[in-house]
């Protein structure tokens, strides 16, 4: 699948929304491993990291394809994904 460096740095956007919200969880629970959370609490938690993890995995996959179909490196990719990401959007 094609994409283009916007579609990318949405994804990334999306990613660090997800992580933003499990951090936030964590304290607002507690550390999963330190404190006994309520079912609907674990619910919750779980169901964040799981979407925190799908969405960088999708990101990284992403990056990666871009970076195949356009030859440059990945890495170099990903640091622009990123800085553009890190800016308020338009």
């Amino acid at each position: 699948m094609a994409h283009t460096f916007e579609e990318l740095v949405q994804k990334q956007r999306a990613a660090e929304a997800a992580r933003t919200t499990v951090e936030d969880l964590r304290t607002t629970y507690g550390p999963p491993a330190e404190r006994r959370m309520t079912g609907a609490q674990s619910g919750t938690y779980e169901t964040a990291l799981r979407a925190w993890r799908d969405l960088a995995r999708d990101v990284q996959t992403a990056v990666s394809e871009y970076a195949r179909d356009t030859g440059r490196p990945r890495a170099e990719i990903e640091a622009e994904v990123e800085r553009e990401a890190a800016q308020p959007p338009d």
